[in-house]
């Protein structure tokens, strides 16, 4: 199994620990405030649980989950995740998260800003579409007929492999989109981020499911 290692830890850090431990996986979990604040959060996840400084998670993590303030990426510390695969599940709402000068001088679209930090990794988008309640909710086993995909995109193959291969495990399919570019179609305003929405627009949970097919057509529009 793989060893997950999470720089954040707030909704869906959690929900993406809570899911990896249930599948078999180990996670190393951070945030900004010091390992002995996530004593709690790893308590409730068990043995395949702990906690750590964002540099420690990432030296940790076979794969390497990113999910912070979009603001704070300058955080992220670059040399431990140098070579690895890193998930990027930053979306940009300034109204809520507070402004990027970089993305509102239109110098780096918000999709691509996490890979020009990390020059060294293999940056690949997936987990950004999805509400963490449904993200908890619609997992599925394999070959179910309500199984949700996810989208994922990345510049790097292997990575979109291996990330795909991490989603399977989880109880989704992965639906690749290509090139970390292409992440636009799945991006805030998109059609594809209400892809797991009730019908009538809410977030009630389970939420619904989203096939690969459902979710083609929405990527498409």
């Amino acid at each position: 199994m793989t060893t997950i290692g999470f720089i954040g830890s707030g909704n869906i850090g959690s929900t993406l620990a809570r899911l990896a431990v249930d599948a078999g996986h180990d996670v190393v979990l951070s945030n900004s405030r010091g390992p002995e604040t996530l004593q709690d959060l790893v308590t409730r996840l068990g043995p395949r649980a702990r906690a750590a400084t964002p540099v420690g998670a990432a030296a940790a993590g076979d794969l390497v989950v990113v999910t912070i303030p979009i603001r704070a990426y300058r955080q992220v510390p670059t040399e431990p995740l140098r070579g690895k695969v890193v998930i990027d599940t930053l979306n940009y709402d300034p109204a809520r998260q507070g402004s990027v000068p970089e993305i509102e001088a239109d110098d780096t679209p918000a999709h691509l800003l996490l890979q020009t930090h990390l020059t060294g990794s293999h940056v690949v988008k997936a987990f950004s579409n999805i509400f963490f309640k449904h993200l908890a909710a619609l997992g599925r086993p394999t070959g179910a007929p309500d199984r949700s995909a996810l989208p994922i995109a990345g510049d790097d193959a292997g990575a979109r492999k291996a990330v795909a291969t991490l989603i399977d495990s989880l109880g989704y399919d992965a639906y690749d989109v290509g090139p970390l570019v292409e992440s636009r179609r799945f991006a805030p305003g998109t059609p594809a981020q209400l892809a797991y929405v009730n019908p009538v627009g809410t977030f009630a949970v389970p939420g619904r499911p989203a096939s690969a097919e459902d979710l083609a057509k929405l990527l498409a529009a």
